[in-house]
């Protein structure tokens, strides 16, 4: 049994149209039509690991994390392959270095999009809390 289908059209260039479920997603390696596949990586990393760090944050005792925002940086090598990733982790709720870190840790076994990278490709992570 599938669990995920997806499929995807290039009807000519480099753009390419997905159908997921009922969402379109346009994606183009030229960044004319739609960000290009390294940057949706990029904000799909980002937009799994911000519920992990939710859930990872329930885990350890903080059901009110506030607003959650990720600044996320990446780097390309000469070869156009993602080369590493940074995560800037804004936290609302004013909790103490050790706690967020423990929540990141939590958020790490969480993120099915961290697992699926290779590691030296997991995300160098900074929190900032009290951030809003």
């Amino acid at each position: 049994m599938t669990d995920i289908e997806t499929t995807t059209v290039s009807e000519e260039g480099y753009a390419t149209t997905s159908q997921v479920g009922d969402f379109e997603l346009s994606i183009d390696a030229t960044d004319e039509t739609g960000p290009n596949p390294n940057a949706v990586l990029v904000a799909d990393y980002a937009s799994c690991f911000l519920p992990a760090f939710r859930v990872g944050g329930s885990k350890e005792g903080h059901d009110d994390l506030g607003t959650l925002q990720i600044d996320a940086e990446a780097d390309i090598d000469d070869n156009d392959d993602l080369s590493a990733i940074r995560f800037a982790i804004h936290v609302e709720a004013d909790l103490s270095d050790e706690e967020l870190d423990a929540i990141v840790d939590r958020a790490e076994g969480i993120c099915h999009v961290h697992a699926a990278l290779k590691e030296e490709l997991h995300a160098e992570i900074s929190v900032h809390g009290n951030a809003f």
